[in-house]
């Protein structure tokens, strides 16, 4: 009985929305690989990367979409989504410190804020506790992606280096953004710890 049950949730893992996050992982090493062969030249390797990028983040909108709409919702799904959508933008950050294009203090903040809360939300799963993205996090997530697909497509060769500031303040929204919605997730932390304690206290 209890195999028959696992099998069952192990095949309802395997849905669509959950190999599209697949997909958007195996994406992830292609976008670093061309943006790093490039080398800061701005030609059709640099181009590729950013458009591969920008097609792959846009998966994270369409496998939620698919996960909420249909029922498909799996904790395969919960674990894969946030590591997916952190690999691929921190990565690519990652790539712009590489080439010079981004402040490395930029990229850890980012970094550190994306795997810290990351962690601590699989963590919290694995308590039963399913903490959902803040209307800060939605629209961090929704900054960082404008930003970064900003700052990887070579637009100055086309229109100028006036663009550069149009990127500059895309990425210093999404920073601001990053923080904040760090710190709301850290109330939320310190929230759950003190429910928890209270809990303890009041059955022993």
């Amino acid at each position: 009985m209890t195999s028959s049950a696992g099998s069952r949730e192990q095949s309802a893992n395997w849905n669509l929305p959950n190999a599209i996050t697949v997909v958007r992982i195996l994406m992830a090493p292609l976008v670093f690989w061309l943006l790093l062969a490039d080398a800061g030249a701005d030609g059709p390797m640099r181009w590729w990367g950013a458009v591969i990028f920008i097609v792959a983040i846009s998966t994270d909108w369409v496998d939620g979409w698919l996960a909420r709409s249909r029922g498909l919702v799996t904790d395969l799904g919960k674990i894969l989504d946030p590591i997916a959508d952190k690999l691929l933008t921190s990565g690519a950050l990652v790539c712009l410190s590489i080439l010079g294009e981004l402040w490395w203090w930029v990229t850890i903040v980012i970094v550190v804020r994306e795997v810290g809360i990351t962690v601590w939300r699989l963590v919290e799963l694995r308590r039963g506790n399913v903490v959902p993205a803040s209307s800060g996090g939605k629209a961090k997530t929704m900054a960082q992606s404008v930003a970064i697909s900003l700052a990887l497509l070579p637009l100055w060769t086309l229109v100028g280096d006036w663009i550069l500031w149009v990127n500059w303040i895309a990425m210093a929204i999404a920073l601001a953004l990053t923080v904040w919605s760090g710190l709301l997730y850290l109330r939320d932390a310190r929230k759950l710890a003190r429910d928890r304690r209270s809990g303890g206290d009041a059955v022993a």
